[in-house]
């Protein structure tokens, strides 16, 4: 029963920070699909495919998050970029913090581990 227990909370998990993994990378700057998938997947205990990144970014699209170009590669066919709108930078800067204070919430609540009985 705990591996299906850890198995779900890992995968709602996942899905809970897709959203602020993939803004955090167009963030750096105008990004195509491929690269944002390459730079999530350096990212250990992630485990995503392109499958899952790229509903992701066309529902960021369409929520008006992101914007979207399209243009011509040497490398094949055109590619779709992505860059960060101006209300999914600000939408960013509030999930960035909301983050922050809950990371710093958990690592407080984990550094009293064993301390209280």
């Amino acid at each position: 029963m705990t591996d299906i227990f850890y198995d779900n909370w890992v995968t709602q998990l996942r899905k809970g920070l897709l959203d602020l993994c993939i803004l955090n990378a167009i963030a750096r700057g105008r990004l195509y699909g491929y690269d944002i998938v390459r730079q999530l997947r350096q990212v250990e205990g992630l485990v995503i495919s392109e499958g899952t990144v790229y509903p992701i970014l066309s529902r960021l699209h369409r929520d008006g998050m992101v914007e979207t170009s399209l243009e011509e590669s040497s490398e094949g066919p055109a590619r779709k970029y992505y860059l960060l709108s101006k209300s999914g930078q600000e939408l960013l800067e509030r999930m960035n913090h909301l983050w922050t204070v809950i990371l710093e919430g958990v690592r407080k609540i984990q550094s009293r581990k064993g301390t209280e009985q």
